[in-house]
């Protein structure tokens, strides 16, 4: 039989068996559904079907497998399998009546269901093999900044069985009470401090033990970073010696001052979310995970998200959900998935060619992304030499235990960076040696640095596709430095900076500074090394805002749902009203956790009256 005989015979089929049954059902939408919209038969279908029929209506319940039963079909479909996506796999599983789907793009985070083998994620102290290579990552890049000598930015983010929480340093920041504070009063109601600590707790277990901000029985694992290494405690006496106070919980009462910062390490192995949440729940049979898959788009009917389309192994694949489809791609990828799908601005979704679903405004007619808003921090390298030979030699030593070694440590500070700021906006990295181009470049003298960088830039920018191709990246625009505050607080940065390491308790190791180097003295000459220097954080967030419906740049409600869609979250990085004061990795975690209980209906657990620090004066820096 011919392809032709055969495709009549089918219609003839249909025409005489299935058009009359599907005429007084709902399985009308399933046929087309599983068809597409501009088959031939769905649309004589509709043409048949007076338009009043229940069965078309946007409202009737949704059966997946009513007509094919070899379409998967599970309860939640989440895509991206990264920090918040293994919490939600991990907990919506948690229910044995509730079937779960986890997509990601990359691979797994072991070989040969080994995870000794893939030792450049697991070993703490090879971070920056993964920053460096594609395997793992998205390896995106920013726009030339206008700003910062037009030089393209590169972005790492993760694409693995953990996303970026299996590239990243491990430090465990959760930033200032007041940052979630501040979302309530944007908008984000019940996402205050006292909503929010519940849930970092519930997902910690801190090596320290449990007590009103640390947790003591959650799966992920932290440890504090303190070590004997002379220069993680003489960057600590610095600080102190500068006026600034010493803090023993960075993520506790008091924020602010310097000390040792929580890392996300667990017996001397980089604690991911797929270390925490995935693999030790993967023997569940109501979860399913999927890797190497691409997804391309979400699947509509009407409003309503009923699954996603997705590209594995060369084929293109559907599968849906019967309560929700969440996106938790991260910054970068929701967003994107969400234009691709026909969810955003309209005129700049026409330009693509791409049918819209529901147009989301801005107010900013010159700024195209789904919300516009895309922010992101930078630092500035802040390198000095270690002084004599003797001295290089006894620290040789350790700096190769520290390389060599499973573990990896981190001292750091929070400060304010002027008089009058409630809380801090200056972070400190420090380290006892050199990262150099996120690891690229290799160093050839021995040095010590500290990344340091405002926390809550002003520079807004944005993101929005290049094309309707989903293998396209999208085109990234942070505007880095194009505000006056933010040119200054990096000012201040330096000076600052400068300072800390003038102290005394540096006395014994310090040589001669190499960057930015003596010559680098004026404002102008400090503004010049900053555009020259400067590079990505790897913190982007916001580019699907939560907000209030009132709040036309806001993307999802507080309950992450996206504003007039059915069906669909978003939960990752990208919901965060405002940035956070620190490290994103420990707020996405929290943010995911909190979802689940939205996603369940249970109400938000609570903790009112937390004490935390503040200032005795605001009238001076320290």
């Amino acid at each position: 039989m011919s392809q032709s005989e055969g495709s009549l015979e089918d219609s003839l089929r249909f025409e005489s068996f299935i058009l009359p049954v599907l005429k007084d059902c709902n399985e009308f939408h399933d046929v087309c559904f599983l068809k597409g919209p501009d088959d031939h038969q769905c649309s004589t279908l509709k043409a048949e079907i007076p338009i009043s029929m229940p069965c078309l209506s946007s409202s009737v319940r949704y059966s997946s497998t009513a007509v094919n039963k070899s379409t998967a079909s599970y309860s939640y479909v989440i895509v991206g399998a990264g920090s918040a996506g293994c919490v939600l796999a991990n907990r919506l599983s948690e229910n044995a009546s509730d079937s779960v789907l986890l997509l990601e793009a990359g691979p797994k985070d072991k070989q040969l269901g080994s995870t000794r083998l893939s030792w450049k994620i697991h070993m703490p102290a090879a971070l920056t093999y993964n920053l460096c290579n594609d395997k793992y990552n998205w390896f995106y890049h920013t726009l030339p900044q206008a700003h910062m000598d037009d030089r393209v930015m590169y972005w790492p983010r993760g694409r693995v069985w953990g996303g970026s929480s299996s590239l990243n340093a491990m430090v465990y920041i959760r930033g200032h009470a007041e940052d979630y504070n501040r979302w309530q009063s944007e908008g984000a109601e019940g996402w205050g401090y006292d909503y929010c600590l519940p849930y970092f707790r519930k997902a910690q277990t801190h090596e320290l033990g449990a007590d009103r901000y640390r947790g003591g029985d959650g799966p992920l694992h932290v440890t504090r970073g303190k070590t004997s290494h002379p220069l993680h405690h003489a960057f600590i006496e610095a600080g102190q010696q500068a006026g600034y106070p010493f803090t023993d919980d960075m993520n506790g009462f008091q924020q602010e001052g310097v000390g040792w910062m929580d890392m996300t390490i667990h017996r001397g192995k980089r604690w991911s979310t797929a270390s925490a949440y995935l693999r030790p729940v993967l023997s569940r049979a109501n979860l399913r995970t999927e890797v190497s898959c691409m997804v391309t788009r979400i699947l509509f009917d009407g409003t309503r998200a009923r699954g996603v389309e997705y590209q594995q192994n060369g084929q293109t694949k559907k599968v849906f959900a019967d309560k929700e489809v969440i996106l938790s791609g991260g910054a970068i990828n929701s967003p994107q998935l969400l234009l691709l799908s026909g969810v955003g601005n309209a005129d700049e979704l026409r330009k693509h060619d791409i049918p819209v679903i529901q147009h989301l405004p801005a107010k900013d007619t010159h700024q195209h992304s789904l919300t516009l808003l895309l922010l992101s921090d930078i630092y500035i390298y802040f390198v000095i030499c270690i002084f004599t030979p003797l001295i290089s030699m006894y620290l040789l030593k350790i700096f190769l235990e520290w390389y060599f070694s499973p573990s990896h440590d981190l001292c750091g500070g929070f400060i304010r960076s002027r008089p009058g700021v409630p809380h801090p906006d200056i972070q400190f990295h420090f380290l006892p040696s050199q990262v150099i181009d996120h690891g690229r470049v290799k160093s050839n003298i021995e040095a010590f640095q500290v990344h340091v960088g405002p926390m809550r830039s002003t520079s807004v920018g944005w993101l929005k596709l290049k094309s309707k191709d989903p293998f396209d990246h999208p085109i990234i625009q942070p505007n880095y430095l194009s505000t006056d505050t933010d040119v200054w607080e990096f000012r201040e940065c330096i000076k600052l900076t400068r300072e800390i390491f003038a102290q005394k308790a540096f006395d014994p190791f310090r040589g001669p500074e190499v960057q930015p180097g003596p010559a680098t003295q004026s404002d102008a000459e400090i503004d010049s090394f900053v555009r020259q220097k400067a590079d990505s954080a790897y913190h982007p967030s916001c580019t699907c805002k939560m907000g209030s419906a009132s709040d036309s740049m806001a993307v999802v409600d507080p309950a992450l749902r996206v504003y007039g869609l059915q069906g669909l979250r978003v939960v990752d990085a990208s919901v965060m009203p405002s940035m956070v004061s620190g490290n994103l990795n420990a707020p996405t975690i929290m943010i995911a956790e909190k979802a689940v209980d939205a996603i369940k209906g249970i109400p938000s657990l609570h903790d009112p009256g937390v004490p935390v620090y503040q200032p005795v004066t605001l009238e001076t820096q320290r």
